[in-house]
């Protein structure tokens, strides 16, 4: 209901103290006035050094280091309910950005605090205060700091904001983050301004905390400060009584107190529901482990009965020995895991031991675990074995494979279930045997979605097709629930994954020399300090992928699309990148010496500091690139498209500008249409670049380059 006008019972206000033009407006628009500033100010504070950070972040000439640890769990956080996608592993930024984005982390949540400091003691914020809006509690007082967190936190930002999340949440739009930003604000906006725009009508917030936003203008009674009747001129108001709290509309917590019977029944309901829970809860419990007691007590017996039968002397039979090793796979707990995998690498018998892998196959993910304990313990006993004991080798050799196929086996068999399985630093690496045996971890075609083989031993393994990476829950693509395997810092030298899906697959630190990755999804893939040494990566998607400080000497990139990705400070030394893609990638300070990128695309690349020397750019597209401080000394930019490109202190020394005749042996390459030569270079400015000879200087003159020494 709406707070009755209370007028003083002093004498006439100063008539010389004259309303400002921002205090004559009417009171909801003075208010959103307010409210406006307020989020004006703190998302400043914010953007402003993110943008900073941001910008130096893209400049060459600063060190990179790894981003500070506070904003990568800020990150992912807030990347969780958005359903954003995350990017895993390291990640390097301008080491100024870390200080800036940590300020642009720091600023909005200080500045939000101080707001709330200020409103809950004077009842008014800045812009309040100049908008000359009030907040007050049922006695007319500044409302403290509980109640205003509860106000602006509770009320006018959870609330409306959770109602827009689950809207967006449940909803086709999803995951969307444009139509929950408009349905947020939406809802804000109507909690905030909807209500109050009715006469005598509080909005929700100060309904939950029980306060008043009225105008700081307007004189002040004994018990709470007047609102203004906006439907009225002023000089018709007629006296009225004094506002009471009880008029107010109450709180849930004022109907309480003013309640007894209200009180006792909230009290008695609350209390019998917290016994009624506890008992519930408790029998479950009690019923739970009560049964897997029962359970594990009857798994034991069986299991010591089947030990017994397996014994060397018992007697049974091989086939009865077979029976008694599948009836255990069968019981599908750690000990009987745990026996298996111990049997298997003590067993000889051929026939055995493929029933052993059989019965660990059926039990499946479960196995997992105490296989790899087994085979890091074989790994390194086999490490410690001297090359002088060629026989006890062989045996530790064989073991191991044992243990392989058997991983081999259960991933297989489980493809597409085995998210979250850890393989974390197991060998399951190409072996082979002196009697002929041999390994090779094939997993062609498989689901390894949410697999963890970080620092894995995978080399000359075949992943031919395989998926690395799959959609979570919500069945889509691109959000924080994506199942993603992490492979970072595995060894994959000479390994298959010609087709594979590694679009967001962690591989920072992997060791990919000699891989086969044609055509592999590499897209928003981290390969920070991956080493692609003479990797082949013909027709492969690495758009968007961070190949920072990663050494692709010698690799094959023939087809690839490298647009927009980060391959800031990367070795690219000997690589055919003949049409690769790379516009707007980052190339700073990459070295491509004596590389070959004829009718490459590096149209609004940044090359800035890149080593290009001895560099074949035949028929390349550097279309408003960036090229300053870049080494081209000896490369070949016949036909090279350079229209709009930033040439400040490029090196030009030796480097071939005039097309020459094409060699009939290199008809291959197909070079771009550039129209006719004179677009070549025209409007291009040298002014800036280095080592240019007269030869060069005639061309760029004559075919519309511009430098002070043409006439």
């Amino acid at each position: 209901m709406a707070t009755p006008i209370v007028r003083s019972n002093d004498s006439q206000p100063n008539k010389s103290k004259a309303p400002t033009k921002a205090n004559s407006l009417p009171l909801v628009t003075r208010r959103f006035a307010a409210w406006a500033a307020e989020i004006t100010l703190v998302a400043t504070s914010g953007l402003v050094p993110f943008g900073l950070g941001a910008y130096i972040n893209s400049r060459s000439d600063i060190n990179r280091v790894p981003l500070n640890p506070v904003l990568v769990v800020t990150e992912r956080a807030i990347a969780r309910p958005l359903a954003l996608p995350v990017s895993y592993g390291i990640r390097n930024v301008a080491w100024p950005t870390n200080y800036l984005w940590m300020l642009a982390l720091i600023t909005p949540v200080t500045l939000s605090w101080w707001q709330l400091y200020l409103l809950a003691k004077t009842g008014s914020t800045l812009p309040k205060r100049w908008f000359g809006v009030r907040v007050i509690n049922d006695q007319g007082k500044p409302p403290g700091l509980g109640v205003a967190i509860a106000r602006e936190g509770i009320g006018k930002l959870s609330v409306p904001v959770s109602i827009a999340y689950i809207l967006w949440r449940y909803s086709f739009a999803f995951p969307n983050l444009g139509l929950f930003t408009f349905l947020a604000v939406l809802m804000v906006l109507g909690e905030s301004l909807a209500l109050p725009s009715r006469q005598g009508r509080r909005a929700l917030h100060d309904w939950i905390a029980g306060t008043d936003a009225v105008d700081a203008t307007r004189p002040t009674g004994r018990g709470a400060l007047a609102k203004t009747n906006e439907t009225q001129p002023a000089a018709t108001e007629a006296p009225t009584p004094i506002a009471s709290t009880e008029t107010k509309l109450p709180t849930l917590w004022r109907r309480l107190r003013q309640n007894s019977n209200l009180s006792l029944f909230v009290i008695t309901l609350a209390s019998m529901t917290a016994v009624l829970a506890t008992l519930i809860g408790t029998q479950v419990y009690i019923q739970t482990q009560q049964g897997q007691r029962t359970t594990n007590q009857i798994n034991s017996q069986k299991f010591l009965e089947l030990v017994k039968q397996l014994s060397p002397n018992s007697g049974a039979s091989v086939e009865e020995r077979q029976s008694t090793i599948l009836a255990m796979g069968s019981l599908n707990d750690q000990q009987s895991s745990q026996f298996l995998t111990d049997l298997l690498v003590n067993e000889t018998n051929p026939a055995l031991l493929d029933t052993i892998q059989q019965a660990l196959t059926t039990v499946g993910i479960p196995a997992i675990p105490e296989l790899k304990k087994k085979n890091q313990i074989l790994a390194n006993e086999l490490e410690s074995v001297s090359s002088s004991a060629p026989q006890e080798r062989e045996l530790r050799q064989r073991r191991l494979q044992l243990n392989q196929q058997t991983i081999n086996k259960i991933l297989s068999v489980y493809s597409g279930k085995i998210a979250g399985i850890d393989l974390n630093r197991t060998n399951l690496s190409q072996s082979r045997t002196a009697g002929g045996s041999n390994f090779n971890l094939v997993l062609e075609n498989t689901d390894l979605s949410g697999v963890r083989l970080k620092s894995a031993n995978l080399n000359q393994a075949s992943f031919k097709g395989s998926r690395f990476r799959s959609v979570g829950e919500d069945k889509r693509w691109d959000t924080y629930d994506d199942t993603i395997a992490d492979l970072s810092q595995a060894q994959l030298k000479q390994a298959n994954l010609t087709d594979a899906n590694l679009s967001r697959v962690s591989l920072t630190g992997t060791d990919l020399s000699r891989a086969t990755l044609n055509r592999a999804n590499l897209a928003n893939a981290r390969l920070i300090g991956a080493n692609l040494s003479s990797a082949q990566l013909v027709g492969a998607d690495l758009r968007n992928a961070v190949l920072e400080n990663a050494s692709l000497t010698g690799a094959d990139l023939g087809d690839a699309k490298l647009n927009e990705a980060n391959l800031y400070a990367a070795r690219l030394g000997r690589v055919i990148a003949i049409g690769t893609q790379l516009s707007f990638a980052d190339l700073t300070k990459t070295d491509w010496q004596a590389s070959d990128l004829s009718g490459a695309y590096l149209d609004r690349a940044n090359l800035s500091n890149a080593n290009l020397s001895a560099t074949r750019l035949t028929g390349a597209i550097l279309r408003s690139a960036k090229l300053e401080n870049a080494d081209l000394r000896n490369s070949d930019l016949s036909f090279a498209d350079l229209r709009g490109a930033n040439v400040a202190g490029a090196d030009f020394k030796d480097a071939i500008l005039a097309p020459n005749k094409q060699d009939p042996a290199d008809q291959f390459v197909q070079t771009p249409d550039t129209g006719t030569v004179s677009a070549v270079v025209q409007g291009v400015d040298f002014s800036q670049a280095k080592n240019l000879d007269a030869k060069q200087l005639a061309y760029i003159c004559t075919q519309g380059g511009i430098h002070p020494r043409c006439p």
